[in-house]
């Protein structure tokens, strides 16, 4: 969806259903390799439980994922570097969970953990389908890259929050982690900030003033959840609410695009 949105909204123009379907394998196998290489943590219970009975299906999903992935990626083999920035940036996430001392290093990376994530989001579902479209980086394309990176960055340090004892356990290291519970919240309020001035400037655009305003809406529903998630560790909590907020306004779009 969040793809979708960033086709409609720029006027991109390619083989919309191939990199779809790449995303869509990618996103299966990525996901499926970092959970598969992830401990219990205190802070989880239904993903955990669920998690740990279904390790043969996990990696199913890992090989069907990669096997789908490899494929669709075939009609934008010759963005194969641009293509590869994405996939280096998904395994460096996940590398650190890696039972080897060769990844040992990346765990002492202060930021490297949900930049690399909120990077990859971002760049997978605005800035590679703009590359491959050939479309210049316009004004516009440039504040909407902006905007969709820190609304995604603001949600991925309140996930690195409730982690960050996990994390420190692990020895991995980020942002959230090293930094006090003050600095931590001025850092989810610059994220944010950020996030709402590049969108408001989006208001110049060529985006129609309701969307915009959209676009604006699951910011202003993170601002206020960054105290409830402290208390709250619900699954639905994080992998419905937060993690649907970052395709809220790309539903709108999908919805008044037919």
């Amino acid at each position: 969806m969040m793809v979708k949105q960033s086709v409609h909204l720029l006027h991109l123009s390619y083989d919309e259903r191939s990199y779809l379907l790449f995303t869509f394998f990618s996103t299966l196998c990525s996901y499926n390799f970092h959970w598969a290489l992830s401990p219990a943590a205190d802070s989880e219970t239904i993903r955990v439980r669920w998690t740990k009975a279904h390790k043969p299906l996990q990696y199913i999903l890992i090989i069907a994922g990669f096997a789908g992935a490899a494929w669709f990626a075939l009609p934008f083999l010759q963005y194969w570097f641009w293509l590869g920035i994405s996939v280096i940036l998904t395994f460096l996430y996940s590398a650190p969970k890696l039972p080897l001392s060769i990844f040992d290093s990346l765990k002492k990376i202060a930021i490297g953990k949900t930049i690399f994530l909120s990077f990859v989001w971002a760049y997978v579902t605005t800035a590679l389908p703009i590359i491959i479209d050939g479309q210049p980086w316009d004004e516009e394309r440039i504040l909407f890259l902006v905007s969709r990176f820190f609304l995604i960055y603001s949600i991925c340090i309140i996930f690195d929050k409730r982690d960050r004892e996990q994390d420190r356990k692990q020895g991995i290291r980020s942002m959230v982690t090293y930094f006090s519970e003050n600095n931590v919240r001025r850092l989810f309020q610059a994220s944010l900030l950020i996030f709402f001035i590049s969108t408001m400037l989006l208001f110049y655009s060529s985006i129609p003033v309701w969307m915009v305003m959209a676009l604006l809406a699951p910011g202003l529903i993170v601002w206020n959840l960054y105290n409830i998630s402290a208390r709250n560790y619900s699954d639905y909590l994080y992998y419905f609410i937060l993690d649907g907020l970052m395709m809220l306004s790309a539903l709108f779009t999908s919805l008044t695009s037919f």
